[in-house]
């Protein structure tokens, strides 16, 4: 599933992601500018394997902003199977 998920995103540089892909159709950043610009890549989307994801998450949430229980719209519709 990560593979499949990052062959959607793309290539962290947007300048080298394949047409077709989120951030090759969607971003034109590049590196040399950011560096130029002293600021962080902007690639549209983000994508981790699992332990990176653990990780980051710590990083960028408060404990309340988390929901580890929630229903999907699929479940509430169409309940589960």
């Amino acid at each position: 599933a990560i593979g499949k998920v990052r062959a959607i995103v793309g290539d962290t540089a947007p300048s080298r992601a394949a047409p077709g892909t989120i951030r090759g159709d969607l971003s034109c950043d590049d590196y040399s500018f950011a560096n130029i610009q002293t600021r962080a890549i902007m690639n549209v989307v983000h994508a981790s394997d699992s332990e990176s994801a653990e990780k980051e998450i710590k990083e960028l949430f408060a404990e309340n902003e988390l929901y580890p229980e929630y229903t999907t719209l699929y479940e509430e519709l169409l309940g589960e199977f």
